[in-house]
């Protein structure tokens, strides 16, 4: 368990130092010009935005029952956890949401330059909401369509981020799964794109940096106890015998 707990605590530090420099910078968002830049990082969001994230799941679980190499059993009870971890954050996500609402970055920006109000803005139905949007930004030919769309479609409240929350709960179950057997690409790979998603919510408007920090944190727990759980019900972590050899060929091609 400490192990654990100890590689899932590193890839917390490192999911968090993006999020904590922009807050203690006192970075303030703001809209801008669209750029290429912002269409790529929309598109990274989109990756866990629904219906998309249930195809990131799959992809992400087939990966991993790979790497591990799993027998049917276990292959099956792992994907269990694995994706148990995922919707429980997604869960506690919404919970949390409903007590705490705050209004996303770009919902205070119509306040205070389309003059909307904020309380009675998240007093209509999510339907009514997204209506409000879309009248409010029919005319502004500064901002891109397809942002005002992304608006439109996520009206709810910011606290916290549901999309850090699953990004960086895949991020954590590969450090917690896949270190003891070496697979530092996909870490790499899987941190890259947690940060990027991470990123994508600030500068599209969506999250102030607390929102991240708290998913990256939620995500931790939620984690560190599912690799317990494929730890302990799944099978060992560790290298096994036989792939011994297939890991010491792969380090010598490198």
């Amino acid at each position: 368990m400490l192990k654990i707990i100890q590689r899932t605590t590193l890839g917390t530090i490192l999911l968090l130092l993006m999020p904590l420099s922009v807050w203690l910078s006192g970075w303030a968002w703001q809209p801008g010009e669209s750029g290429q830049l912002l269409r790529i990082l929309f598109w990274i969001t989109e990756t866990v935005t629904s219906p998309w994230g249930i195809l990131t799941s799959v992809i992400l679980s087939a990966w991993v029952l790979w790497c591990l190499r799993f027998r049917l059993k276990p292959a099956i009870l792992l994907i269990i956890i694995m994706n148990g971890a995922i919707l429980a954050g997604q869960y506690t996500k919404s919970f949390i949401k409903e007590q705490v609402q705050e209004p996303r970055p770009y919902v205070v920006w119509l306040e205070h330059h389309r003059g909307i109000d904020e309380t009675q803005f998240y007093q209509l139905k999510r339907q009514e909401r997204s209506e409000m949007v879309s009248a409010l930004l029919a005319n502004d030919t500064q901002l891109p369509q397809w942002l005002k769309n992304h608006w439109a479609f996520e009206t709810g409240f910011a606290f916290p981020s549901g999309h850090t929350m699953f990004a960086a709960s895949w991020a954590l179950l590969v450090i917690g799964l896949l270190w003891p057997r070496r697979h530092f690409i996909t870490i790499g790979v899987l941190f890259v794109w947690a940060t990027l998603v991470m990123g994508s919510r600030l500068v599209l408007g969506m999250h102030w940096p607390r929102d991240l920090v708290m998913a990256t944190l939620i995500s931790w727990l939620l984690v560190t106890l599912a690799t317990w759980l494929a730890q302990r019900f799944c099978g060992p972590l560790s290298v096994p015998p036989q792939e011994q050899q297939e890991i010491a060929q792969r380090d010598d091609g490198l």
